[in-house]
């Protein structure tokens, strides 16, 4: 999602009072950016810190900041200037993340942000989105400019299948319909359900809805997908997140303010940190349970629940 993102903020470039900070990071795909902005564009080095604290002093002035770095590195170490320089002083700074999750997998937990947006969100005035395609992260730049709070971009990739038909951006939109239960996932997860099951028969199919951004107001929540979890055997929500601060979380208790209760509920999400083995991010999904199939073992098990349960 790197060039997407490039392609965004290069859109918005010609703006004199837009502002870029690097972490020493974004090489060999932010350099017609860096072109385009000139000395707007500011390489940091590896001071997250002072960098948080530098753009917060910018938003102040009116500029807008956009703030670049690995997902751990940009809210991990800099989290007290976060909450104190940018939050406390309600500062509409935009921070981006790349690779969310286990997105450097083998570079191991230091690397990991499976942590990431369930801390930022402790933190009063910010918002969170979490592109589940290519194609949204332009909407999602778009959203967090015109945002009064401090936000944060999650960046991962894409993981559908070439030529899969990509619907309109939305907070919360449906990818596939089935009978086979209602799955939920956050960000490209997400994608790579949608091309995993797919093709399977209706029957077994489940309804999939993509979150793209985290805090939902219970409005937002579309009628659809309400209906199904009350009709359908039972709600899986799947996040590359640890369970405290996750998007589950939050859903389950907007739920809960809306009266409805899905008949059986499992959350997928990040179970760890460390592993036994370091590895790539398919192998860790794996290790978190978070892999197609899973999720649909977990989606299958609901029927079967269900007939126990009368």
């Amino acid at each position: 999602m790197r060039k997407q993102l490039c392609d965004a903020l290069l859109s918005r470039s010609s703006n004199e009072n837009m502002i870029f900070l690097t972490g020493d990071l974004g090489f060999m795909a932010l350099e017609p950016l860096q072109q385009s902005m000139g000395n707007r564009f500011i390489n940091a080095g590896l001071a997250e810190q002072n960098m948080i604290s530098v753009a917060a002093a910018l938003a102040a002035q009116g500029f807008e900041v956009w703030v670049y770095s690995i997902a751990s590195f940009l809210f991990a170490r800099p989290f007290e200037q976060i909450r104190n320089d940018v939050a406390f002083h309600h500062l509409p700074v935009n921070f981006i993340g790349n690779g969310g999750g286990y997105g450097y997998g083998v570079m191991g937990p230091t690397h990991h942000a499976i942590g990431d947006y369930g801390a930022l969100l402790t933190l009063p005035n910010f918002e969170v989105f979490v592109p589940v395609f290519d194609e949204d992260v332009n909407v999602a730049v778009s959203r967090a400019a015109a945002s009064k709070n401090a936000t944060y971009v999650r960046l991962g990739r894409t993981e559908t299948v070439p030529g899969y038909p990509v619907p309109p951006y939305d907070r919360l939109r449906q990818l596939t319909r089935g009978d086979g239960g209602t799955l939920i996932a956050v960000g490209p997860l997400a994608g790579l359900y949608a091309s995993a099951f797919a093709g399977l028969p209706i029957t077994e199919r489940p309804n999939i809805w993509a979150a793209a951004e985290i805090c939902l107001t219970p409005d937002a929540i579309p009628k659809t997908l309400l209906e199904q979890i009350l009709q359908g055997p039972g709600l899986c929500i799947a996040e590359e997140h640890v369970r405290h601060g996750s998007f589950a979380s939050d859903f389950m208790l907007r739920l809960s303010s809306l009266g409805v209760y899905p008949k059986l509920f499992h959350h997928s999400c990040a179970l760890a940190h460390h592993y036994d083995r370091y590895g790539s991010q398919t192998y860790l999904r794996k290790k978190s349970q978070l892999d197609p199939e899973a999720v649909l073992a977990v989606l299958n098990s609901f029927k079967e629940k269900a007939v126990q349960l009368r």
